[in-house]
């Protein structure tokens, strides 16, 4: 817990896994722990809900993609600044549901270790 009962908005076990670069702690750290999501300005994030996240859609291609983070100090300052803190069964949920219109998904897009990944493989860890 944060603060005065505040939820800390970070997940320690991505954050290592990502800083490791390993694919299989990130995978176990998805499936075991939480991952930090941007969810659009005014929105009440509720545990479970999925349709208020925050996606980026390039203007050049369209393409759509979901940014994740380890920790909400290394979301950038122009992203929303309202974030949900959510597990892997949420995740994969998510991605059952929108992955098809996803291209890729990002961790720690700005650093300070991004990692890209496609639904697809996201979906595949997260059945095991």
């Amino acid at each position: 817990m944060g603060r005065k009962g505040q939820p800390e908005f970070r997940s320690e076990q991505l954050a290592a896994a990502l800083a490791a670069g390993d694919m299989v702690a990130v995978a176990l750290a998805l499936r075991n722990g939480s991952v930090v999501v941007p969810v659009m300005p005014g929105s009440v994030s509720k545990r479970g809900s999925y349709d208020e996240v925050w996606t980026y859609r390039s203007p050049e291609s369209g393409d759509v993609a979901l940014l994740l983070f380890s920790d909400a100090a290394n979301k950038p300052e122009q992203l929303p600044q309202t974030v949900a803190l959510h597990d892997g069964a949420w995740l994969h949920e998510f991605l059952r549901v929108h992955g098809s219109s996803v291209t890729t998904v990002f961790f720690d897009i700005a650093g300070p270790h991004p990692v890209q990944a496609t639904p697809d493989e996201l979906m595949r860890v997260l059945d095991l």
